[in-house]
């Protein structure tokens, strides 16, 4: 019998009659059976970790990985990192660098447990470390700056061309280098992805290559970074671990993500960090990048007057969605102003005129945050504010006809993972006739709440980290039409089809000057007069806010056979 099997047969005996948690004879069986061939003995690193009480994850700086952000440390693969510490029962210590070469050597050293970095498990890798579990799917992207010819394959690369020097990019590069001999790039250690991608943009590189997840989150802030074509397929991301120890460290590793994974936290992370940002649309992005510069500053003191715990930059991007920050903005449903609310709401909230903007963006702050208190306490954040938003769009009796349907289908109805999911089947007959409030556009809610987030997320960026980057308005040329041509590969990494938005039923035709004064005091009267008279009309029989439906025409019809 093996020897390694053996031993595991003699633990569980031992075991059997100590106070120890299944759970770490399940491990301890685990990474025996993992290590069965390994005759040399080798640290015990799960053991290690324990006996000391600190898990060391080595990680590298950026947008997907570790940051510094404004409440501390943030990124996906440091919310991963924190979860496995807690589920170890230990403390948490980040070693962040600036390069994945910094990185093996710490791990080969023992100044390291595990690697958390985002890292491709690329061929080269797996033969010198060990990896956990997947976590998700990347592709290597080639970039090039929007209006410059599109290559299409890697013969049409005739400019400079650059990666990060022990990427998986480089790696993917040197095996094409055997069918293209032409094939030429630079690599260096003193730039990261996103210097890189900032370096195609300044043109001071023609091409590089950057995965799918970090692109996605990038090509919100810089609209005109263009996809040329995919270097692989997807590849999964995953943690690394030393080969000069034991598997016990990676046995945990898969029970972690084996856990996460079936209670839904590993979905809702990703949601949190990529979900909002599968689907680009560059004019879209471009056109809010540019309203950012010529019409936010005219309302953000009014933004950040009336946010109070909100953040305003979140109740700007909420406007946006709803009016793309035109006072005098009207839907077909009736809902008016910068904040889009109805005569009902408005007169709940003392709001005498929708198209006043500073009433507006008031009534809309007060109707938000009252839609918070509403969300059940349990609910975490951030999907309690996602909940808000859905229920801002479609109103809080459809959202907890959404919950419902969650829970009977066997989702869990306090996560918005889950919920969204469900939303789209309001509007399915063999769903709604079940549901108490019945039908509602629900696909438009889902929609709505990815939109204001990818707002949100510019409008921080834009304000906190390069808010001289905001273009000015008369600076920016207009657009050939045809330059929108290469924007179809342009999803997270499904090949999903892209979401075309057209706001312009929004938007107010523009007037002469004078007329525009006029009008817009005849408009005023006439939404006060309109507010007064639903408000005599609900003396009798009032409405429950929570009930009400708001609804926008953000959303263009094609949209609603593409939403998954």
């Amino acid at each position: 019998m093996n020897s390694s099997l053996l031993v595991t047969i003699s633990s569980y005996r031992l075991f059997k009659g100590c106070r120890i948690s299944f759970r770490y004879y399940f491990l301890l069986s685990l990474s025996l059976l993992l290590s069965a061939c390994d005759e040399p003995k080798k640290q015990d690193s799960l053991q290690h970790v324990l006996d000391t009480g600190v898990l060391r994850v080595g990680t590298i700086y950026g947008l997907t990985t570790y940051y510094n952000g404004p409440n501390g440390p943030e990124g996906f693969e440091y919310e991963l990192a924190a979860g496995f510490a807690d589920y170890l029962g230990v403390k948490l210590e980040i070693f962040p660098y600036y390069t994945v070469n910094e990185l093996f050597p710490q791990l080969d050293n023992a100044h390291l447990d595990v690697i958390a970095a985002g890292i491709n498990v690329s061929s080269e890798r797996y033969a010198q470390f060990r990896f956990g579990p997947a976590y998700q799917n990347v592709s290597q992207k080639l970039v090039f700056k929007q209006g410059d010819v599109r290559p299409r394959e890697l013969s049409d690369l005739t400019g400079d061309f650059m990666v990060v020097a022990g990427s998986g990019h480089s790696e993917t590069l040197r095996n094409f280098k055997a069918q293209n001999p032409d094939l030429s790039w630079q690599e260096t250690n003193d730039k990261d992805s996103e210097e890189l991608l900032e370096a195609v943009l300044a043109d001071e590189l023609d091409y590089t290559v950057v995965d799918s997840n970090i692109l996605a989150l990038m090509r919100r802030r810089y609209p005109e970074l263009s996809i040329g074509f995919s270097l692989s397929q997807s590849q999964g991301i995953a943690w690394a671990t030393s080969q000069k120890s034991d598997d016990a460290l990676r046995a945990a590793l898969i029970e972690y993500f084996g856990q996460i994974h079936q209670s839904g936290a590993l979905a809702a992370l990703e949601d949190k960090h990529f979900g909002h940002v599968r689907q680009f649309n560059y004019v879209d992005t471009r056109d809010f990048i540019r309203s950012a510069s010529s019409k936010l500053p005219q309302y953000q003191t009014l933004f950040e007057r009336y946010s109070n715990d909100l953040d305003w930059r979140l109740l700007a991007a909420l406007s946006y969605q709803e009016s793309h920050w035109d006072p005098k903005a009207r839907s077909v449903t009736g809902v008016r102003g910068l904040m889009m609310l109805t005569l009902n709401t408005a007169k709940d909230l003392g709001v005498t005129s929708r198209l006043d903007p500073e009433q507006s963006i008031r009534g809309g702050s007060e109707y938000l945050a009252t839609l918070l208190t509403r969300i059940p306490d349990r609910i975490p954040s951030p999907d309690r504010l996602w909940f808000a938003l859905a229920s801002y769009n479609v109103g809080l009796g459809h959202l907890e006809d959404a919950r419902v349907l969650t829970e009977r289908q066997g989702g869990n109805p306090d996560m918005w993972v889950d919920v969204k999911k469900r939303l789209p089947q309001l509007r399915q007959k063999r769903y709604y006739k079940t549901t108490r409030y019945g039908y509602a556009r629900g696909h438009e809610a889902v929609i709505y709440v990815d939109n204001i987030r990818r707002y949100y997320d510019t409008l921080v960026w834009l304000n906190e980290q390069q808010p001289e980057l905001l273009p000015a308005e008369a600076d920016v040329e207009d657009e050939d039409p045809a330059a929108n041509r290469n924007i179809s590969d342009t999803e997270f990494d499904a090949q999903t089809p892209e979401i075309s938005k057209d706001n312009s039923s929004l938007k107010a035709p523009i007037p002469s000057t004078q007329y525009a004064d006029k009008k817009a005091d005849v408009e005023m009267l006439k939404d006060k007069e309109e507010t007064d008279k639903s408000h005599n009309e609900k003396s009798a029989a009032s409405t429950p806010p929570e009930i009400e439906v708001q609804t926008t025409t953000d959303v263009t019809p094609d949209q609603t056979d593409k939403i998954k």
